[in-house]
């Protein structure tokens, strides 16, 4: 057999690094980061402990690389954009990305939420922001300049702004998976910022009218989803 190559086995730790940060993710959404232990991770991804020990020395290193891999995901959001892009086109473009990529890892979703205001784990996510705090900065510049060109009085209260929305519907959804209108409430974002009509974009939703309500799943197993008033 063949030596590999070194790009392959560059590729073969990425894809143990990555399996690895997936089982992790999963263990700490099911205990909680504070009651989930090693042991479980390498159960879940099926690795020995060494191999878990040689990415990550230890359970909060683990933690960080997850957060760090989350944040990274929405400081990207511009990066396949050209520079000639118009302000509508980056700032639907800031729309769809967020909500279609909350919709696709709810899990990561619900973990970062729970560890951004958990006192024993805010401060492992001040620290990974903290690490980030250039890119952070250049994507908010990005943001700011977008609201600028569209004629915003205040560039960086409209960023927050748009920022504190997303955040808020990404919450929503991560609590109401079963019955939350995410497409409609996308219109709804373009709506406000006169967007037009938004492209098609495969998105989850739920019928949502007068006399309907948001209602999480009920642990018995029976719909707690959307009811009607009677």
């Amino acid at each position: 057999m063949a030596p590999r190559s070194p790009r392959m086995n560059q590729q073969l730790r990425e894809q143990s690094r990555e399996r690895i940060l997936t089982a992790a993710l999963e263990v700490f959404a099911e205990h909680g980061y504070e009651n989930a232990t090693i042991s479980q991770v390498t159960a879940q991804a099926g690795v020995s402990r060494g191999l878990i020990s040689y990415y990550f020395h230890t359970k909060q290193d683990l933690l960080e690389a997850i957060l760090e891999q989350w944040l990274d995901g929405l400081l990207h959001l511009f990066d396949d954009l050209g520079a000639d892009s118009s302000a509508d086109t980056l700032l639907a473009a800031v729309i769809d990305r967020t909500l279609a990529g909350a919709a696709a890892t709810l899990g990561t979703q619900r973990l970062v939420l729970c560890l951004m205001v958990q006192p024993g784990t805010r401060e492992v996510y001040a620290r990974v922001e903290h690490r980030r705090a250039d890119a952070m900065a250049t994507f908010e510049d990005r943001l700011r300049d977008v609201f600028a060109v569209r004629g915003a009085s205040d560039p960086a209260v409209e960023e927050v702004l748009l920022r504190s929305l997303l955040e808020g519907v990404m919450f929503k959804l991560a609590v109401y998976e079963d019955t939350y209108p995410l497409d409609a409430i996308r219109t709804r974002l373009y709506d406000i910022y006169r967007l037009g009509t938004p492209p098609p974009l495969p998105l989850p939703d739920h019928d949502f009218s007068a006399g309907q309500r948001l209602r999480a799943p009920r642990h018995d197993g029976q719909a707690g989803s959307i009811q009607r008033l009677r």
